[in-house]
């Protein structure tokens, strides 16, 4: 319940970094689509919130093995509509986009082993880590991160 509250509470921060963080999107791999597709596999926890020192806003990236093929899926149309620069090259890189990858992955013989897939998983936590770090700065200089994290420890 108390994961519901904090994360309730800031809405309209995390609105505010979404804006902040559109250069940020734009100069990775991923399209806006295909982040937006990671913001909703990732989950945001405070780790030690009742210690002022060590509390940290961390993003749970432990679902973005569940959106690849949806992330492949949107990478493989926007190349196929020409989009070929920003995020076409993001999560179907490596061979494993377009009819064939989608083929494979349909009869489960996709790159469940690694590769292009593990490398978007990276990339897409390495980003949400940082989206996490932008939200707490904010919350700090706006004064709420102490509020967040009381009812976070409760």
């Amino acid at each position: 319940m108390a994961e519901r509250e904090w994360t309730d509470r800031i809405v309209g921060d995390r609105m505010a970094v979404d804006r902040e963080f559109t250069d940020r999107i734009e100069a990775s791999q991923f399209s806006r689509q295909e982040w937006g597709l990671v913001m909703t596999a990732t989950e945001f926890e405070i780790e030690n919130p009742e210690d002022d020192e060590r509390a940290q806003l961390v993003a749970n990236t432990e679902k973005l093995p569940a959106v690849i093929p949806e992330l492949d899926r949107i990478s493989s149309q926007a190349g196929a509509m020409g989009a070929g620069g920003e995020g076409a090259g993001g999560a179907g890189g490596g061979g494993g986009g377009g009819v064939l990858g989608s083929l494979r992955n349909a009869l489960g013989l996709g790159s469940g082993g690694g590769g292009a897939d593990d490398e978007t998983i990276e990339a897409a936590d390495r980003l949400a880590q940082e989206y996490a770090s932008e939200l707490q700065r904010r919350l700090k200089d706006r004064g709420k991160w102490a509020e967040i994290r009381a009812i976070a420890s409760e």
